[in-house]
């Protein structure tokens, strides 16, 4: 399975954001890049900055956020709402953006809803990073691979390494919407950024080259075309 893993390995994430808008640049030249799944958290900040500065037209492009907080409104600085607006769309024109509702009454309904909408749209491209646990989006350790969007409960260690980015002393919420390993997996192509020695667990999980469910970044051995672009040398 390790053969459909591609590893590229640059000097920082700064390089690696460059790897990135490549990337993209040439999918959108090649019109085959239509809807593109988006993530958050700091890794993301250098890729946002590479494609805010750059001449690359987004406005025949869809979007879809991997996760958001429930009980956080999209005005909270806490929010991935918020951190999308911040770092890209209020910088870059896009077609349509779609973030799960964590304000949402019925949040069942809300997975329901955002789920459908991401297989009507079909994702070509969708952008990951990984927790420190090996979770990708909010899939904590043990979530299952049929797993379609879905209120996740975030482990101690999630709770521990997110909550040093919350502002004004609000609490992280215990729990989030986000799209399930199947939803990941139905992109045509994924690309997951890691930086730093934190993430070489999960890495190295990866390239034992067997599915854990306990480390939900190696469900990724299960997809045809990955990239995964480190600045750890893996050798």
């Amino acid at each position: 399975m390790m053969e459909k893993c591609k590893f590229i390995q640059v000097n920082s994430p700064e390089q690696g954001a460059d790897q990135f808008y490549h990337l993209i640049k040439e999918e959108l030249e090649n019109d085959r890049l239509h809807v593109l799944g988006l993530a958050t958290g700091s890794t993301m900040i250098p890729v946002y900055k590479k494609l805010t500065e750059s001449a690359l037209d987004f406005s025949n492009v869809t979007t879809f956020n991997l996760d958001e907080y429930v009980g956080l409104p999209a005005s909270s600085p806490n929010s991935y709402a918020y951190f999308m607006k911040d770092n890209l769309f209020n910088k870059k024109t896009f077609k349509e953006t779609n973030i799960p509702d964590g304000m949402a009454s019925d949040l069942d309904t809300e997975c329901a809803r955002y789920e459908a909408a991401l297989q009507n749209a079909k994702l070509d491209i969708q952008l990951l990073g990984v927790g420190e646990n090996g979770h990708i989006a909010f899939n904590e350790p043990g979530t299952p691979a049929d797993s379609a969007t879905h209120v996740a409960t975030l482990t101690e260690s999630t709770l521990g390494v997110n909550s040093q980015y919350f502002e004004n002393d609000e609490k992280i919420p215990e729990t989030a919407l986000t799209m399930g390993i199947a939803s990941i997996l139905s992109a045509k192509k994924l690309v997951l950024l890691a930086f730093g020695e934190k993430k070489r667990p999960a890495l190295m999980k990866v390239l034992e080259g067997k599915v854990d469910k306990d480390w939900t970044i190696t469900y990724l051995l299960q997809h045809d075309d990955v990239t995964i672009i480190t600045d750890l040398d893996l050798k």
